[in-house]
């Protein structure tokens, strides 16, 4: 659902572009809440895979393909101001370097892409989970599956309001909303095998899912035992965050060098419904079109997972700097 340039007039661009703004400045001060030493790179891991699926389209119509948006995701897994800087570093990261995303509509796909599916994701799980490991796997699907129709409506309402051309808003709405709620079913069961995965692994990791599992009860002499809380528990009692890590970014990367070259060719949903609605030629040139990386190498003819393993790596080293510059340094070190 990247939005181009030229899909919207000057006065919107700007206008959700403070919005964005507005938005991660809120959440850069709102993730020290989230983030320590020990899930800042976390943060910078959940934004790289993201990156990474986003470039699996898959079919869910005739000539139609979709990919995965992330923000419930990211939410879910790490806090929902964090999970915003994951998306808006995803998407700043696709719109230089890959002309993914226009540069002048990128406070709009910010906006849609990431505040919108993180507060709806977010909305959506906390509404529906009762924090035990099962619900936490179908909320988080439930989360994902309704954050993606919900941001397309919201395109849709954009559009509306600042597009360049005119539309039916009612006929677009069908269209947009029908396509992405298809699209949604993806989102969330790749949502939820991803969560269900790493819940699996390392509960602690996740942190819609806090509080799932029982606190930890430490004797001391004489016979006293005192409960703390899971996020309380020394290292050795949550074993260390470093093989971990390893592991996700091995998926990571195997998922963006390999994997990439079997995803779908077919128009997203959005590119699918301009098509159709007559407002693709609204479409302008990116202004980084002609760099080597754009359209993920098809440009300049880097293979399109050598492609992806240099973005997997630009995303995880801006949001692992972004995370570890804004979480809580008042925190215990573990």
């Amino acid at each position: 659902m990247h939005v181009p340039d030229g899909f919207f007039n000057a006065a919107t661009s700007i206008s959700a572009g403070v919005v964005a703004a507005a938005g991660v400045a809120v959440c850069l001060r709102g993730a020290r809440r989230e983030l320590d030493d020990r899930t800042a790179p976390m943060a910078g891991l959940v934004a790289a895979f993201i990156f990474a699926v986003q470039m699996l389209n898959f079919p869910v119509a005739a000539g139609t393909s979709g990919h995965l948006l992330g923000g419930a995701l990211a939410a879910i897994l790490a806090g929902p101001y964090t999970g915003v800087l994951c998306m808006a570093v995803v998407l700043l990261v696709q719109g230089v370097f890959f002309a993914d995303g226009g540069l002048t509509a990128l406070g709009v796909n910010v906006t849609i892409m990431g505040i919108v599916t993180v507060l709806v994701g977010w909305g959506v799980f906390r509404l529906v989970t009762t924090m035990t490991r099962g619900k936490v796997v179908i909320a988080a699907f439930l989360a994902a599956l309704i954050s993606v129709p919900a941001a397309a409506l919201v395109f849709t309402l954009l559009f509306w309001i600042g597009g360049t051309a005119p539309i039916e808003v009612g006929t677009v709405a069908a269209a947009m909303g029908g396509v992405h709620l298809l699209i949604g079913i993806g989102e969330g069961l790749i949502t939820a095998v991803t969560v269900g995965a790493v819940l699996a692994v390392r509960p602690d990791l996740v942190y819609g899912a806090r509080g799932l599992t029982k606190p930890l009860e430490l004797r001391g002499a004489g016979g006293t035992t005192t409960t703390v809380g899971t996020q309380e528990r020394p290292a050795t009692a949550r074993g260390t965050l470093k093989p971990f890590l390893l592991g996700g970014v091995g998926v990571t990367l195997l998922l963006a060098g390999i994997v990439s070259f079997f995803a779908s060719s077919s128009p997203d949903g959005l590119e699918a419904v301009a098509e159709n609605k007559g407002f693709i030629d609204q479409a302008a040139d990116h202004l980084f079109g002609g760099w080597a990386l754009a359209d993920y190498g098809e440009v300049g003819g880097i293979p399109v997972g050598v492609a992806g393993i240099i973005g997997v790596g630009l995303v995880l080293l801006i949001a692992g700097v972004v995370a570890w510059l804004a979480r809580s340094r008042d925190k215990i070190k573990v």
